[in-house]
């Protein structure tokens, strides 16, 4: 017999000979799937002393063999935490980042707050941002706009999940009859695709798992961004704020689509690394 503490040792091991990163922490979170309990709690530790039970040593070996394989981790384990939001995640739809999370930060500080906001989120994915925007803003409504019925059905697991109010909405931005059936906004916030074919090309192993229409942007990553400034501009009200998550190096030519549109006050904002990572314009 073998205790979870050396299945979770060898595991680890094998994990980081495939180049895992974080093996130990990757280990740990799977061996919790395969228990059924938090890697993080009291209860976890009690039981790596344990001979590990046939059914889960079985059940955490494969899990690990598709991690070894690529499989992300937030699919292998079917959830991932997002600026303090547990938020259920799974092939089809994108797995919430702590880039992002500078997204957030940034409505957070710039928004009105003056009135209870109208906030409209699109590409909204697993509804991350819509759910924590509503969650630290003092919020009248906020709608989370996404095409992609695999990625919608998960936004409306998080919202039930996660007691939320966020309406989730089908819909397309490159269109403007989405634009038409929307309320006018306070916030109009968006991570839309935007890798270049180019990166299409070198994507890790772990992001070809995510799905491509998450991903992709158009030849130069940018198409989403002219689709939504077109489109939705007239669905923010005076004074409102728009803000973007942007790849790396596409500051300029965002801030500058922006300013055509007659955005004022725009500004690319930095995450913790100092990458610009997203801009903010507010409607005149």
């Amino acid at each position: 017999m073998i205790s979870y503490a050396q299945l979770l040792e060898n595991a680890a091991g094998e994990l980081e000979k495939a180049g895992v990163e974080d093996a130990k922490m990757n280990a740990r979170e799977l061996l919790g799937k395969a228990i059924g309990l938090d890697c993080r709690s009291f209860e976890f530790g009690q039981r790596l002393d344990e001979n590990a039970d046939s059914a889960v040593q079985g059940e955490f070996e494969s899990l690990c063999k598709r991690r070894i394989d690529g499989e992300p981790l937030q699919y292998l384990i079917g959830e991932w935490e997002f600026y303090g939001l547990t938020l259920k995640v799974g092939e089809g739809v994108l797995i919430p980042r702590q880039d992002t999370e500078t997204l957030v930060d940034t409505v957070l500080k710039k928004a009105p707050k003056d009135r209870p906001l109208t906030v409209i989120d699109l590409c909204s994915g697993s509804g991350c941002i819509a759910l924590a925007l509503e969650k630290n803003l003092d919020c009248e409504q906020v709608i989370g706009v996404e095409l992609s019925d695999e990625a919608l059905e998960y936004m409306k697991q998080n919202i039930r999940l996660n007691g939320s109010r966020v309406k989730a909405v089908k819909g397309d931005v490159t269109l403007r009859e989405t634009a038409d059936i929307l309320p006018l906004a306070d916030v109009i916030t968006a991570n839309p695709p935007y890798l270049t074919s180019e990166d299409m090309k070198v994507l890790q192993r772990e992001v070809t798992f995510e799905p491509e229409s998450a991903l992709f942007g158009g030849e130069d990553g940018l198409d989403f961004y002219r689709h939504i400034l077109i489109n939705f501009k007239d669905r923010l009200r005076q004074g409102g704020l728009i803000a973007f998550e942007i790849g790396i190096g596409q500051e300029d030519e965002v801030m500058t689509m922006l300013v055509r549109h007659g955005f004022e006050n725009v500004r690319a904002n930095n995450d913790a690394c100092g990458i610009f990572r997203c801009i903010t314009g507010f409607k005149k």
